[in-house]
């Protein structure tokens, strides 16, 4: 399927996506109350057939937190990138997606981990690099460590 096919696809799953120019993949922010099912729907729709989550990461554009999901269909050979936002830098969360793709899992605990974005109905969702007690999420912008010196 070509990127504009793919993208008349993504609008019929998801009429509010907001597409970005990109030259490699389709990308495009949805809403994140809407994560969860759409994701479902790219995997099990046999026109997307997106059965790979080849990348995963969160991100702090300072405004706004982030996570990115790079999708590909082994079987068609299309691939996509769909983002999500939340501008709660208190309390981020959004739906886990590791009962649809599994790599998902360990993705998911590290953005957790150094972003303090939390994923609602993971199984596991625990520190995976830093110590429990670690303060704060070394990737945040605002993040300072007096004793480590870090600062951005």
């Amino acid at each position: 399927m070509d990127l504009e096919k793919l993208k008349e696809r993504v609008l019929t799953l998801v009429p509010e996506a907001e597409f970005e120019e990109n030259k490699q993949f389709l990308t495009f922010f949805l809403p994140a109350g809407k994560l969860h099912a759409t994701a479902l729907r790219l995997k099990e729709d046999t026109d997307t057939a997106f059965d790979y989550l080849f990348c995963q990461s969160g991100t702090d554009m300072v405004k706004y937190l982030m996570v990115v999901y790079h999708l590909e269909s082994t079987s068609l050979g299309h691939s996509l990138v769909m983002k999500v936002k939340t501008e709660d830098r208190e309390t981020p969360a959004f739906d886990t997606v590791c009962d649809i793709w599994r790599t998902a899992e360990f993705h998911e605990r590290e953005i957790y981990d150094l972003l303090g974005i939390r994923f609602t109905n993971h199984p596991d969702l625990r520190r995976i690099f830093l110590d429990e007690n670690w303060a704060g999420h070394p990737l945040r912008k605002d993040y300072q460590d007096e004793v480590n010196i870090v600062e951005f």
